[in-house]
């Protein structure tokens, strides 16, 4: 696309001259030529829709890619096609792949497969080896060939030696370690929240002091190596409370999944597979605990953690079915649904789109003239309905079918390319 006028739209980029105003941006190969009032010059595409707006491309932190070896759940074209349709242009893929991204040519496969496209895709490593969380793997190879942080994904590293070796290890080398927190002694093959509907439903339980208990450790551990330490998708107000805490004195920063403010765990009454996630749907106290974080900054990202599973594996007995959710397509709109009558517009585009790209040391794109376009557009207050046939990732195991939204996805522009939706 060699020339795009964006007509009437209001830039939502916090902390700039330009945050609230209505602005025309012309952009010309992929560069904003120019913001201002009424522009007018011939475009080969040009964009307006009422109540459009425009903010930097938001980034997804943590998304499942089954590339390599688990194409049939996701593959790198599927995902960042479900990616574009959700309003990110940049996403953090995870080790959890067959064979895992635990070494240098897996790194680079991942960079080499997915140059050229509309989104950027950047590998986390693993911290174990096969993310069996017996040995580390070759960290700093990872590092050098590309790999922007380390991460045993939900397999949540119970030995704290080893943990404590990562963080002391990549300290010398500016890795960053992500710590998912669920001490699996206490959660025994849980499947849901501990609480009043896990008895109703006669379902082993996840308590929360599982979540609570790790956090509460591996905050020591990186107290004791005096190094920073990322927990990914904390779900329980107590957790919330021990990070806000350690951060006094400590490096520790933290993100939750979009969905965990849009469910809790009374929505599993049914039995309903699509509704299982690790961590689980928690309590609605657990939800006002996580905005309140979110708005005083202990939670400084939200991600989408969307994670393919396919139909064999969600479709049967709630017991036996695979934890997790798609959700690139739904958890900008989700929010925009939820948190943002709460809070603010500004609040979740500096958790979606600067701080994930500032916690990974990746340049921030910037709303200015002579600048890339890296641009998510989308109408904050236009209603629709999440439909099956809409989803363009290879697995369907959501549990936003058929759920109405407030605010909506337009399309997305990022290294000279535009995808608008339909």
């Amino acid at each position: 696309m060699s020339s795009i006028l964006i007509k009437n739209v209001t830039i939502v980029n916090p902390g700039t001259d330009l945050n609230g105003l209505k602005k025309d941006i012309f952009i010309l190969k992929g560069v904003i030529k120019e913001i201002g009032d009424n522009i007018n010059l011939d475009a080969d595409q040009v964009i307006s829709e009422e109540s459009l707006h425009v903010s930097i491309g938001l980034f997804d932190l943590r998304t499942h890619i089954g590339d390599p070896g688990i194409e049939t759940k996701e593959d790198i074209i599927s995902g960042t096609n479900a990616a574009a349709k959700g309003g990110f242009t940049g996403i953090a893929v995870m080790p959890n792949t067959s064979p895992a991204i635990d070494n240098r040519s897996t790194i680079e496969y991942i960079i080499n497969k997915s140059k050229d496209l509309l989104i950027d895709v950047y590998p986390m490593g693993s911290i174990s080896k096969n993310l069996e969380g017996k040995e580390l793997a070759e960290l700093y190879d990872m590092k050098n060939a590309g790999a922007v942080a380390f991460f045993d994904d939900k397999q949540a590293i119970q030995n704290p030696s080893l943990l404590s070796k990562a963080l002391l290890y990549t300290k010398g080398f500016n890795g960053l370690i992500l710590s998912y927190a669920n001490d699996t002694n206490i959660n025994e093959n849980g499947q849901i929240n501990e609480g009043i509907t896990s008895t109703m439903l006669g379902l082993k339980s996840i308590p929360h002091l599982a979540e609570e208990i790790q956090v509460s450790r591996d905050i020591f551990l990186s107290e004791y190596n005096n190094t920073s330490l990322h927990f990914a998708s904390i779900s329980s107000a107590k957790s919330v409370q021990l990070i806000k805490s350690a951060q006094q004195n400590n490096k520790i920063t933290a993100d939750i999944a979009a969905h965990q403010l849009f469910f809790t765990d009374q929505s599993l009454k049914d039995f309903e597979s699509n509704f299982k996630v690790l961590p689980p749907f928690r309590l609605q106290k657990d939800i006002d605990a996580l905005i309140e974080g979110l708005k005083d900054n202990t939670i400084s990202i939200i991600c989408s953690d969307h994670t393919p599973v396919e139909i064999e594996d969600k479709n049967r007995e709630f017991n036996l079915a695979k934890f997790g959710i798609i959700n690139l397509q739904t958890a900008f709109p989700s929010l925009l649904t939820k948190l943002v009558p709460l809070t603010n517009l500004e609040l979740v585009i500096d958790k979606m789109a600067i701080q994930p790209r500032k916690l990974l040391n990746l340049t921030i794109p910037k709303i200015e003239e002579n600048e890339q376009a890296n641009l998510t557009l989308f109408i904050p207050n236009k209603k629709w309905k999440f439909t099956k046939e809409m989803i363009v990732s290879k697995s369907k195991n959501s549990p936003f079918i058929d759920i109405e939204f407030t605010g909506k996805v337009i399309g997305v522009i990022n290294n000279n390319q535009l995808k608008l939706n339909n």
